[in-house]
């Protein structure tokens, strides 16, 4: 008998020995995992942060030994979204500032900053000292009754010594009040290129249109790092609850991406993040000399250039005058002799170059341009960010230089009540035409624009498939013909997002050697029909293998 039990116990000891070793074993799940064929397993095996197998239940609870086992009790996991064109940074400032989002009128705007100064002691000292700045942003005059821009004349009466500059949700028009003028040396004389200080009778009304709210930015005192990393910590939370695990943060400098390679190092800051560098001469220097920068959870290598303003203030560039207001075109922020100065530099260097353009001349300047370096078919993935509105005769530039469409699918069903307005009904056919556009290369990188538009994969993925608000209409979805379909608006939250960052071989799939970043849902979206898809929740959250938001 004590034979017999030592032959048992030498067998079993050999059976456990021959299992691999891993970190987590997740089973009974139904895991997407976005590779070439679209392949749906049940298992998943990770190690040190990256996927060493994938298949069956069985297979993979035979093969390996775990230290822990996750039973996913039939949920489904997909990897983790990556957004291609947001604005990180800035989110997270925002959620320390007045959110004047879903307002109904100029007047509720007041009222909440009245609101807000005044919410708890803490507030109200700091808004008393001097030098102290109410900041804002989400206001939109398309969704109130009166959809003309306001004006300051409230601001002034209401807060004569404490400077203001309440942003529009597209961060390219702003207002800001009398002592914020004064500061920023702002009358009606100012003249400046690629943007506008809206006059009313000779004098400011307080409305900045693109780059002339720089000239009140550059004045407003810089928060402190503590003040800083406090909102990025915040701003991450919340993404890691949609189910973020990539967020591409467009338009930074040197000191944040320094403070964001800090906190990285640290262990705070566990978002991966692809930042685009702003188009200023000291960035170009900081990572020409530097060069790219790569780590598991931080990538440089682009640059975040403007080609032009927004729709929805006018501001974007047109090759014809706005159906709504014959005297204007929009304009383009900079002249042509300096994108091709950026494009230049940036070619021979060997970066990306990313342009925002969203009118139809904005994209022809910008698709010209890259065309006269790109000459042809290559890998260089340049971008035009936005690419919302262009020309019949301009998609196939897309293709023929191999420039790569990032686009914000929320952008088309929050612009789609006035959009026709703007640009009457023949030019809106080549506005929001992301399937038109996917046909040129083959893919397309999704993102928000965050906070330009809500925070949310599930809004992003329901306004690229059904094409409807959260109320369904219109019925028939908006300009349905562009609709993508459900497993390509994937993609391009994931891997076609990596992609597009040059990411495609390390996240993006859930793969063997990628990262162990996915996230469980409580609902399948795939599968999940209409309005519902807005209800999906993100169960967990995983970056590396760690559990990095849990649903309670």
């Amino acid at each position: 008998m004590n034979s017999y039990l030592l032959f048992l116990y030498i067998i079993l000891s050999l059976s456990c020995a021959s299992k691999t070793k891993i970190d987590i074993l997740v089973y009974d799940a139904i895991i997407y995992t976005v590779d070439s064929s679209f392949s749906v397993v049940e298992a998943m095996a990770i190690k040190d942060g990256k996927i060493l197998a994938t298949g069956t239940s069985a297979r993979l609870l035979q093969q390996f030994d775990a230290k822990e086992k996750l039973d996913a009790k039939g949920k489904y996991i997909y990897p983790g979204f990556i957004d291609a064109h947001a604005h990180f940074f800035e989110y997270g400032l925002g959620l320390q500032t007045v959110d004047l989002t879903g307002t109904r009128g100029w007047e509720e705007c007041v009222e909440r900053i009245i609101k807000f100064i005044a919410k708890d002691s803490v507030t109200k000292s700091r808004y008393s000292q001097k030098g102290s700045w109410i900041i804002g942003r989400g206001w939109d005059q398309n969704d109130w009754i009166k959809k003309d821009f306001p004006d300051k004349e409230a601001l002034d009466l209401l807060f004569k010594n404490i400077p203001i500059l309440l942003t529009r949700i597209d961060g390219h028009a702003a207002i800001a009040n009398q002592a914020a003028l004064d500061l920023a040396g702002i009358g009606s004389d100012t003249k400046l290129t690629g943007g506008d200080v809206e006059l009313k009778n000779g004098k400011p009304t307080g409305i900045l249109i693109d780059n002339a709210i720089e000239l009140v930015t550059s004045e407003i005192p810089r928060n402190s790092e503590k003040q800083t990393e406090e909102a990025l910590m915040a701003a991450q939370r919340n993404c890691f609850a949609v189910g973020l695990t990539t967020i591409d943060d467009c338009g930074l400098n040197r000191p944040d991406v320094e403070l964001l390679e800090k906190l990285q190092k640290n262990g705070a800051l566990k978002m991966r993040l692809y930042v685009m560098l702003s188009d200023h001469p000291s960035n170009y220097q900081f990572l020409f000399n530097r060069g790219k920068i790569k780590t598991d959870r931080l990538h440089v290598r682009s640059f975040k250039v403007y080609a032009d303003g927004a729709l929805g203030s006018r501001g974007a560039c047109l090759l014809k005058p706005y159906s709504d207001k014959p005297a204007q075109s929009g304009f383009l922020l900079s002249n042509k002799e300096h994108f091709d100065s950026v494009a230049t530099i940036i070619y021979e260097k060997g970066f990306q170059m990313c342009t925002h353009a969203i009118g139809d001349s904005g994209n022809r300047v910008v698709l010209n341009t890259y065309g006269s370096y790109l000459k042809g078919q290559n890998d260089r993935r340049w971008r035009i960010e936005h690419a919302q509105v262009v020309d019949s005769a301009d998609f196939p530039l897309f293709g023929r230089y191999s420039i790569i469409p990032s686009v914000q699918p929320t952008h088309a069903t929050s612009d789609m009540y006035w959009a026709i307005d703007r640009l009457g009904r023949e030019r809106e056919k080549g506005a929001y035409a992301y399937n038109d556009l996917l046909k040129q290369n083959g893919w397309i990188a999704l993102g928000t624009d965050f906070p330009v538009e809500d925070i949310s994969p599930f809004k992003t993925f329901y306004a690229a498939v059904v094409r409807k608000d959260a109320a369904g209409w219109p019925n028939n979805g908006y300009q349905v013909e562009n609709a993508l379909n459900a497993e390509n608006a994937i993609r391009g939250m994931t891997i076609w997002a990596a992609k597009s960052n040059f990411e495609e071989h390390e996240k993006g799939s859930l793969e063997n050697g990628k990262f162990a970043d996915f996230i469980i849902l409580d609902k399948d979206i795939l599968k999940t029909a209409g309005a519902d898809i807005l209800t999906i929740q993100v169960l967990k959250t995983y970056v590396n293998g760690e559990t990095v938001y849990e649903k309670y």
